[in-house]
């Protein structure tokens, strides 16, 4: 059964099945080809096949999922391909967005309550996606402030996606504890008004997740 923390839905059923079956993909419910039957989502979560398709076009929107003329609708496999094309987009904005955000005089108070839940969530032994939950606040906590919404938009539309890989690169090497670490210093120096600083760390963090998740993942689908 998939994702049911939302006991009614939203605001409108589209919403509620497409909040439900992204949790259920992230969550690690729903696996890394599988395929996503809209006649069984819909049975699952007492609705019609309507929303749910409608919910699986936003979600293959987004990254999530893969259409197939052929084979329908899957959630998409995490590749190197994928990370690399993924990557490739973060490491030049998002360092470049913190940089901005930071000589903006951005406040970094969500960015610090972020990384202050994630230091709890690793010692109280939550699972990857809880973290990587936590994870996407950070992120864009420390961007959002950069007052170019071209930028913040490029790096928004790769939340998901990204979301994606940092579970499979977690299942792969649970790294979080060192990633929390670099978060530290990424905000202590945006802190201190060192955009240049903050931008160059942010970016080797981005790099460096992306290089050792990698080497591990399949080259093609």
């Amino acid at each position: 059964m998939i994702y049911e923390r939302a006991s009614a839905p939203p605001a409108s059923r589209t919403d509620f099945v497409l909040e439900s079956i992204k949790a259920g993909i992230l969550g690690g419910e729903l696996r890394p080809g599988q395929a996503l039957v809209e006649a069984e989502l819909a049975a699952s979560l007492v609705v019609s096949k309507t929303p749910v398709r409608e919910a699986l076009k936003t979600l293959a929107g987004s990254g999530l999922v893969v259409m197939s003329p052929y084979k329908g609708a899957s959630v998409r496999v995490v590749d190197a391909e994928l990370v690399r094309s993924v990557y490739e987009v973060r490491t030049v904005v998002e360092p470049e967005a913190v940089r901005y955000a930071v000589r903006k005089g951005a406040r970094f108070a969500e960015a610090a309550e972020a990384l202050a839940d994630a230091r709890k969530a690793a010692e109280d032994g939550e699972d990857a996606a809880r973290l990587s939950l936590i994870n996407r606040r950070f992120h864009r906590a420390m961007y959002c402030g950069c007052g170019n919404p071209l930028m913040i938009r490029i790096v928004d539309d790769l939340r998901d996606q990204t979301a994606l890989i940092t579970v499979a690169g977690w299942g792969i090497q649970p790294t979080w504890e060192a990633e929390i670490v670099e978060h530290g210093a990424v905000l202590a120096a945006a802190q201190t008004g060192d955009a240049d600083r903050a931008a160059k760390l942010m970016r080797r963090h981005i790099q460096a997740f992306a290089d050792r998740v990698v080497e591990e993942l399949p080259h093609g689908v």
